[in-house]
C-alpha cells in the first residue's frame, strides 16, 4: 500500500508501505480520511517540535477514520464494513497511571504518528491499517467520515473542557482560533457558556469563529484595545482557554481574568515566561491539559447526535497523492482552518 512519509523537513513523500494482515484482536481499516494536525505541520515543516525529531521515515497522521476492511481471531466489536473513528491513542493498560485511571499519561503510550519514542509509532495516513480492536469506534449512519476524522481533536478540546470544570453561565474567553481554539467554542457552546470571546491575529479563522457561534471575534493584531470592556474591576473571564501557545496571548489575558478564574493551557508554544504575581493575587487556577481518554468515545457519539457539528472547521479536502500542496494549504491560516487528505 501506499502512505504519506516524512523523511526530513519539507521532504514528504509517497512510500510503499508494508499492508500487514490483522492478527488475534486486532482490525485492518481502509482510511477514507486524515485530518492535518498542527504536530503534522510541525514535522513537515520543522522535523519535530521542541525536543521531538524524527529520527527515521515516518508515515504522519491520527486524525483518521475510514471503513473496516477485515478483522482478526476474536474481534466481535465490529465486522468487516463498519464504518469507524480511529483513536490514535494505545496505552499499555498495565502502567502506574493507566492503573489510576489517567490512560492519558501512559508510560508505555503508543500514540500515531508520533515520534517521541523510537522506533516511531507509524501514523494512520496510509491506505490501510492496522490496530487494536479497541481503537476502532463504530460511528453512527448518520456521521460522515471526513466528520469522523475530526473525533481526535475534538476529544483534545473535551478532555479541555473537563479540566476547566463546569461551563454552564459562564464568560468564557478563547485566545487562539486554530482548529482547536474553534472546536473550544463548539465544546464551550455545548458546555452552555453565556459568553464566549476569541481572539487571534487574522481575519480568516475569526470568520469561521462567527459560523461556530463566538459572541464577540476580535482580531488583537488590528484592535489591540478591543478587550478593555472586560477589563472591568479586575477582569470578567471566569475561564480562558489558551490555544495559541503564544506568550503574549496570555498575559494579555490575564488582565480580564476574574479573581479565582480557571486558565487551561492547551497551546504548546515553548518555554514561557509567566507573570507569576497577577497568577497569585488573583488566585488563577492554572490547569494543563494533554490529549484524551474516554473523551474520544464521547466525541465520536456528540457528533453522531447532531450535538456538536464540525463540518464548517472542513474547508479543503485533497487526495493523498497531493500531500505537499495540502500541507502546504494547512500552513496557510488566510486559506484554511482543517485539511484533510483524502484516501
Amino acid at each position: 500500500m501506499r502512505a504519506v512519509v516524512i523523511h526530513a523537513p519539507k521532504d514528504l513523500r509517497i512510500d510503499s508501505y508494508p499492508d500487514p494482515a490483522p492478527g488475534p484482536g486486532e482490525v485492518r481499516v481502509k482510511i477514507a480520511n486524515g485530518g492535518i494536525c498542527g504536530s503534522d505541520l510541525h514535522y513537515y515543516h520543522h522535523g519535530g517540535f521542541g525536543v521531538v525529531r524524527i529520527q527515521q521515515p515516518m508515515a504522519l497522521g491520527h486524525e483518521i477514520a475510514g471503513v473496516v476492511a477485515a478483522v482478526g481471531d476474536g474481534v466481535t466489536s465490529v465486522k468487516p464494513g463498519t464504518r469507524v473513528a480511529v483513536n490514535p491513542s494505545k496505552p499499555c493498560g498495565k502502567c502506574l497511571h493507566c492503573q489510576e485511571g489517567m490512560r492519558n499519561q501512559c508510560l508505555d503510550m503508543r500514540f500515531l504518528g508520533s515520534a517521541m519514542r523510537f522506533p516511531h509509532v507509524q501514523g494512520g495516513f496510509r491506505e490501510f491499517l492496522t490496530i487494536d480492536a479497541t481503537q476502532a469506534v463504530p460511528i453512527a449512519d448518520e456521521l460522515s467520515l471526513a466528520e469522523a476524522a475530526v473525533a481526535e481533536p475534538l476529544a483534545v478540546c473535551l478532555h479541555a473542557g473537563k479540566q476547566a470544570g463546569p461551563l454552564l453561565g459562564k464568560r468564557v474567553l478563547i485566545t487562539g482560533c486554530g482548529p482547536i481554539g474553534a472546536l473550544m467554542i463548539l465544546v464551550s457552546r455545548f458546555g452552555g457558556a453565556s459568553e464566549i470571546v476569541v481572539t487571534d491575529v487574522a481575519d480568516a479563522p475569526l470568520a469561521v469563529a462567527r459560523k461556530l457561534g463566538a459572541t464577540h471575534a476580535i482580531n488583537v493584531a488590528t484592535h489591540a484595545t478591543a478587550l478593555d470592556p472586560w477589563r472591568a474591576g479586575k477582569g470578567v473571564f471566569d475561564t480562558l482557554f489558551e490555544a495559541s501557545g503564544n506568550q503574549a496571548a496570555l498575559r494579555t489575558a490575564l488582565d480580564v481574568l476574574r479573581p479565582g478564574a480557571t486558565l487551561v493551557q492547551l497551546g504548546l508554544g515553548g518555554e514561557m515566561t509567566l507573570p507569576i504575581n497577577s497568577i497569585v493575587a488573583k488566585e488563577l487556577q492554572l490547569r494543563g491539559t494533554f490529549r484524551f481518554d474516554p473523551e474520544f468515545e464521547l466525541a465520536v457519539r456528540l457528533m453522531g447526535e447532531g450535538l456538536i457539528d464540525v463540518k464548517p472547521l472542513i474547508t479543503a479536502t485533497m487526495p493523498f497523492e497531493n500531500a505537499v500542496a495540502a500541507f502546504e494549504l494547512a500552513s496557510d491560516r488566510s486559506q484554511s482552518m482543517k485539511v484533510q487528505l483524502s484516501f
